[in-house]
């Protein structure tokens, strides 16, 4: 005659599936939130160069906004490296959220997670210094194809946008329109 109840041997074999389950479930979420990031960071990336496109493409073209001391060009000029700053942003893109300035987990009361470039390297490995998944890098360059720091000393011609993806660590590359 048997009792009612469960033996060892089911109870074990429950908890063992059971925890089974939840460490899938568990790798299941994180890939999730990882593949979020990821789409955030390229979405920030088309967002902030559709920005600078905006700024090269000013319907005032060659004209200045005064700001402080400096002025910004726009109309035929990307912006150059120097203006990466929350003012300078804010100055050259007025229409653009503070978010897609900052990386996934960043907050908007952290400076800018956009970088400059050092150099003129327009490659994803080769571009200085390499993303992190919590930095993007602006390389305006000039039609020499130097890096373009500032457009009143050369016209910035053209850019590339850099970022790292967090599933696969790969760095990924985004032109300018014009090239």
């Amino acid at each position: 005659m048997r009792r009612g109840g469960f033996s060892i041997i089911e109870i074990v074999i429950t908890i063992t599936i059971l925890g089974i389950l939840l460490a899938l479930a568990v790798v299941s979420m994180n890939a999730s939130q990882v593949n979020a990031r990821d789409a955030e960071r390229k979405a920030d990336i088309e967002a902030i160069a559709i920005q600078f496109e905006g700024y090269y493409k000013n319907p005032m073209s060659g004209s200045s906004t005064m700001w402080g001391d400096q002025y910004f060009m726009s109309g035929g000029s990307y912006p150059g490296v120097e203006y990466l700053d929350n003012s300078g942003l804010t100055i050259i893109t007025p229409e653009a959220d503070p978010k897609i300035f900052r990386a996934p987990g960043v907050s908007v009361d952290q400076p800018p997670s956009i970088i400059k470039a050092t150099n003129a390297v327009q490659t994803p490995t080769g571009v200085q210094p390499q993303p992190t998944t919590k930095t993007y890098v602006y390389q305006a360059l000039t039609k020499t194809g130097a890096v373009c720091i500032d457009p009143f000393l050369a016209t910035c011609v053209k850019f590339n946008l850099y970022y790292r993806l967090e599933k696969d660590d790969s760095i990924q590359m985004v032109t300018s329109k014009n090239q």
